[in-house]
């Protein structure tokens, strides 16, 4: 077994932009989020502005779309269009079943691309320019506004392919697997008189920086604040100690209770090598593959099962665990684990398709990843990386 390695940054981004130059910290002083509300993609976003030192000196504003009614079935329309119909829906039938409702973020504000780029002109002199980075989506149109309406005083980022012109941004991080629909074998799944409707349709540019995984907020120093947090709960615990982390099936990446079944095999066949096995579930987690599990396991003296109740263990398992199983489906999961440096596993990546199939691959290829067999002595693996540090 060899040592678990980093992996390198891709030769997907040629220099530095102007604005970095000489030093972020000599430029940029201020920075403000675009969020979509969800987790994933604003992890993504905080973790930038943390890496860049930038930690207390960043505003999180929100873009929200009307919920409730008939608009679940409208997700797939730009945000501002969403908004302009409900507005028109709202007054045509009043408070209705078309009625949005409000999503509980009252302490967030709402993205205003006018303002917010008011006050980047208004600051210019005193503060420098103002980074603005997004994810997701919803947050491409208040993103790219703003940087519209303060080009000579805004630095725009956005975080995950935008799936639209990239001369818009200043700088787009995305995944190297957003660029898998230009790869020879993508290129023979999709039908020729469907690709010119696939982006990305042209190379990363000089804007474009390429990650493996999905950026997050577990850096060191998150880290060491979790571990100290966590000690009471976790450090006590007999070793190794085995984290398994179970999303749930996606478009591309589909299972159900046949891989629970599998996981839970494979887990019994390593307990005898682990000093502690704890289980955690996300959002995404269907009922039917936590409740197998906790049926399998709830008993063993050996294992605990995060059941959505009290704080997130999350951090800590990350700051604590030896070693890591994984459900293929999470790219921010196995991203942040494989950012430990510590042994990570995978199940389920054999019924990962298209791009995801693709990260699968590169995780393998760089070294970071495995898949879970069953037969991995964890107690060893636990010794090995003792001996490493030492």
């Amino acid at each position: 077994m060899r040592l678990i390695r980093l992996p390198k940054a891709p030769n997907g981004f040629l220099g530095m932009p102007e604005i970095f130059n000489g030093g972020v910290h000599g430029v940029i002083r201020r920075a403000v989020i675009i969020s979509n509300g969800c987790a994933g993609a604003e992890n993504q976003s905080i973790g930038l502005v943390r890496a860049l030192g930038l930690s207390n000196r960043h505003f999180l504003y929100l873009v929200t779309r009307p919920i409730g009614g008939i608009n679940k079935w409208l997700n797939w329309l730009p945000v501002s269009i969403h908004k302009k119909l409900d507005y028109f829906m709202m007054q045509l039938y009043g408070n209705s079943r078309f009625h949005a409702k409000k999503i509980g973020l009252c302490n967030i504000l709402e993205a205003d691309a006018p303002q917010i780029a008011r006050m980047a002109r208004e600051t210019f002199k005193k503060d420098g320019p103002l980074l603005v980075v997004a994810s997701g989506r919803d947050t491409i149109s208040v993103a790219s506004s703003i940087k519209r309406l303060a080009p000579e005083n805004v630095f725009l980022v956005q975080i995950q392919h935008p799936r639209c012109d990239l001369n818009m941004f200043d700088l787009v991080i995305t995944p190297c697997h957003d660029y898998y629909p230009l790869t020879p074998h993508a290129q023979r799944q999709i039908p020729w008189f469907l690709r010119r409707l696939v982006t990305p349709r042209e190379p990363p540019g000089r804007n474009v920086i390429l990650t493996v995984g999905a950026l997050h907020r577990a850096d060191s120093a998150a880290l060491r604040i979790a571990a100290s947090f966590w000690h009471d709960e976790l450090a006590t615990l007999p070793k190794p100690l085995l984290v398994v982390n179970v999303g749930g099936p996606t478009r591309n990446c589909p299972y159900d209770e046949d891989l629970a079944k599998q996981l839970t095999t494979m887990l019994q066949n390593v307990l005898w090598s682990c000093g502690t096995i704890r289980i955690s579930f996300s959002r995404r987690t269907p009922e039917k593959i936590s409740k197998f599990l906790i049926r399998e396991f709830s008993t063993n003296p050996k294992v605990t099962i995060w059941d959505g109740e009290g704080p997130n263990p999350h951090m800590g398992h990350l700051a604590w665990a030896d070693a890591f199983v994984i459900t293929a489906d999470s790219v921010s999961m196995l991203s942040e684990a494989c950012s430990t440096g510590k042994p990570v596993y995978v199940i389920g990546a054999e019924l990962c398709t298209w791009k995801f199939a693709d990260f699968q691959k590169r995780l393998l290829e760089q070294g970071v990843a495995r898949p879970f067999t069953g037969k991995e002595n964890v107690s060893f693996l636990d010794y090995f990386l003792i001996v490493i540090l030492l």
